[in-house]
């Protein structure tokens, strides 16, 4: 009870518990006047005294009535409302319009809504490298609006941290020239701020600290706006090398190796022992603080994908102690906010007595903890939920910002219920992908799922299937239930498709196989007639998901020409591969959400000069290709995108196919080696863009036309879609109007 006292303090310090309803209405009328500008005085919000969490929405004439307890009630009660009356996604994305009816439709009965949990949690770490290093405000304005919509009270905020921390090495005595040495990248400062890497593509421009310093306070302003408390990072005990040699006696070691890199980006990590580790972290949250203000939550994560130490339970419990210390001498009222990806990740070392051990040095009143990956694994179950601390359910679904159509929503609906029903000290319910640009339904229900609104999860899908299609369509229930019930659960954990995988004649760890019903759902939805944005982008992630799958089966075409020793088999699934991929890269031009072009554009508007433009596009590009500077990491954040696939993607393939056209032809074995060694050094020239112009593909207009030719002319008469096998029609009760025929577009 001590943690949901703590919080319920915390909330009121914040802004949650509102003086009066001013403030909260306020914010709620400035929500909507970004989202929906030509309906704002049709919305009314009153603020109420409930002592739960809870949301109304009734009409009264010709105004939408909406009350809460808080602005986020109210942002989720209005989500609510536009969703299922009028059919309106609000996207996570700016580049996606709103679109609503000309004219609001009337609430037939009040809508109620009650959270389940106390605290929603939202973003990861990776988050920041792997979709947002290259937002701007307007960008951050949307999600912030998307997160009040989603109910989210628990924002990770680590955005401009570099500035702090370059104030506070200063005072250290250490120079510009040596923070070069320490601040990676822009793209790859999440696993700088985790204790991974050091210096990888340095130095950072100042301009950049200093921007993304006035980003954190636009943003931290937005938030706590809303009531979100915000939770900054913390010292971790990452030092530069610079700070060891002005300190020799400092207990400071080296830390592993991480991810392939050389000695040179190596980390290290000063020992919670050391009186200079709670010097630093009290210079370093004073600074914070008075640049960035503080909600007293504080990601603080040591030995995230690094060893600690030793792995003695007792030194753990004793390095805990020292670290929450230096926090609770720097803040009395702070909480220790940390995710347990560590414990999944290493599971041979943190074993549950282990994880108690560590856990014993943190009082349960000041600890919070991220139960990181419950759709794989739930760690509170393994730990006796945490041995008495308070966590976080959370739904991770998406590694290194892939573009693979995945998600279980089956499992993760019965875990969430079942820890929330079961998890005893259980504080709430987050999503933390490690990018976004797919699956964003999915995220949703995962917040959905943190409030009763007196439905089931069939009514939540086929709510939604009519959503994507813009009306109440048989064909898109039908497609969206198989998709959720057998595609997307059959794609979790897997990667990418074989296009994006480092060429060759097996798999390596890309999925090479396709759910049979694929293909069917893509021409379900190629025969419905809408032209709703988020129908037309269904089309093209499906259609991109059955190109990349399909790819394998030429690949596997190729292997068995190679195999026979038939040189004009081996150039006609040549070709056929080429086309696909030609054809992939036209489809996803359709769509903007699967564009390299922006992706370097909004890098490449960072920089003042064309030097500094040319550092940040290299940065981007490595990220999404190479990501470091061994082969280790080489292709995790791999996307299929437009301008990828075409520059980078297929020119990795061209270079196997040549390889094994010159085996044939030369009556030798395929040299494997050498064929690697000249995709590695086409690797390292692409990242370059002083080296290799990227040629961008058209943008496409008429999506459904694009789709239909491309489907046509790969399956449309030689291969047949099965249907789907499917459970009877879904039904929706009070579903909102039947269709969305009038519309005004933000």
């Amino acid at each position: 009870m001590k943690f949901y006292l703590l919080v319920f303090v915390l909330s009121c310090l914040a802004g949650r518990g509102w003086a009066n309803g001013g403030e909260a209405c306020r914010v709620m009328r400035g929500l909507v006047s970004r989202i929906a500008p030509a309906h704002a005085d049709r919305f009314r919000f009153e603020l109420t005294a409930d002592t739960v969490e809870r949301f109304t929405v009734r009409s009264e004439g010709r105004r939408i009535v909406i009350t809460g307890r808080s602005a986020i009630a109210m942002a989720v009660g209005l989500n609510h409302y536009l969703r299922r009356y009028c059919l309106t996604e609000v996207s996570w994305r700016r580049i996606n319009p709103i679109v609503l009816p000309r004219e609001l439709p009337r609430v037939s009965r009040t809508m109620t809504g009650r959270a389940r949990v106390a605290e929603r949690f939202f973003l990861n770490y990776c988050t920041f490298g792997y979709t947002m290093p290259w937002w701007r405000w307007a960008d951050w304005e949307r999600l912030i609006d998307w997160m009040a919509l989603n109910g989210v009270t628990m924002p990770l905020a680590i955005t401009g941290t570099e500035a702090v921390w370059q104030r506070v090495w200063r005072r250290e005595g250490l120079t510009a020239r040596h923070l070069a040495r320490f601040f990676t990248g822009p793209a790859h400062l999440p696993w700088h701020r985790m204790l991974n890497i050091n210096g990888w593509q340095g130095p950072l421009p100042q301009s950049w600290i200093d921007g993304q310093a006035d980003l954190q306070r636009r943003i931290l302003r937005r938030e706590r706006e809303f009531g979100m408390r915000p939770v900054l990072p913390a010292f971790n005990g990452s030092v530069p090398l610079d700070y060891k040699r002005l300190h020799p006696d400092a207990r400071i070691t080296e830390v592993g190796q991480w991810g392939g890199f050389g000695q040179a980006y190596r980390t290290y990590f000063l020992s919670p022992t050391d009186p200079r580790f709670g010097k630093l972290q009290k210079s370093f949250l004073d600074e914070q603080r008075r640049m960035f203000g503080t909600d007293h939550l504080y990601c603080l994560d040591s030995f995230n994908e690094v060893q600690p130490p030793s792995w003695s339970p007792d030194t753990l419990c004793m390095l805990a102690r020292h670290i929450h210390a230096s926090l609770d001498k720097a803040d009395t009222q702070s909480v220790w906010v940390q995710m347990g990806w560590l414990f999944y990740n290493d599971r041979k070392h943190w074993t549950p007595d282990v994880i108690r051990a560590y856990l014993s040095g943190i009082p349960k009143d000041r600890a919070l903890l991220l139960d990181y990956y419950i759709d794989h694994t739930e760690l509170w179950r393994l730990t006796e939920s945490f041995y008495g601390r308070p966590y976080i359910a959370c739904v991770l679904g998406n590694f290194g910002g892939n573009t693979m159509l995945q998600g279980d929503v089956g499992k993760v609906s019965s875990r969430l219920d079942a820890a929330i029903a079961q998890g005893g000290n259980m504080a709430g319910v987050g999503a933390t992908m490690e990018g976004f640009g797919v699956n964003p339904d999915f995220y949703a229900f995962v917040f959905d799922k943190a409030w009763d609104c007196g439905t089931t999860d069939r009514d939540w899908l086929c709510r939604m299937a009519d959503r994507r299609v813009g009306f109440a369509s048989a064909a898109g229930r039908t497609a969206w239930q198989v998709l959720f019930d057998r595609i997307m659960p059959s794609y979790v954990n897997e990667s990418g498709t074989v296009v994006c995988a480092r060429p060759s004649f097996e798999a390596r760890y890309l999925n090479t196989t396709y759910p049979a019903e694929l293909l069917g759902v893509w021409k379900m939805l190629l025969d419905i007639d809408s032209d709703k944005r988020e129908h037309l982008y269904d089309i093209v992630n499906v259609g991109r998901q059955v190109l990349g799958d399909f790819f394998a089966f030429e690949r596997d075409g190729l292997h068995r020409a190679y195999l026979s020793q038939r040189l004009d088999s081996v150039d006609y699934y040549a070709r056929r591969m080429d086309k696909m991929l030609d054809d992939l890269d036209r489809l996803l031009a359709c769509s903007e959400e699967f564009s390299l072009r922006k992706w370097i554009e909004d890098a490449r508007g960072f920089g003042a000069t064309a030097a500094e433009k040319d550092y940040y596009e290299r940065n981007a590009r490595t990220l999404i290709t190479v990501w470091g500077d061994s082969r280790q990491l080489t292709d995790y954040a791999n996307r299929t995108w437009a301008g990828l696939v075409s520059s980078y993607y297929k020119q990795r393939w061209h270079i196997f196919t040549a390889h094994v056209r010159r085996a044939v032809r030369q009556k030798q074995p395929f040299d494997a080696k050498a064929c690697d060694k000249e995709i590695e050094a086409f690797e390292r020239r692409w990242i370059e863009p002083e080296i290799t112009k990227i040629a961008f593909p058209s943008a496409c207009k008429a999506v459904r036309q694009t789709a239909r030719e491309i489907y046509d002319s790969w399956f449309g008469t030689a291969r047949q879609a099965p249907l789907p096998r499917m459970s009877p029609s879904l039904e929706c009760p009070d579903a909102g109007p039947s269709s969305l025929k009038n519309v005004t577009k933000r």
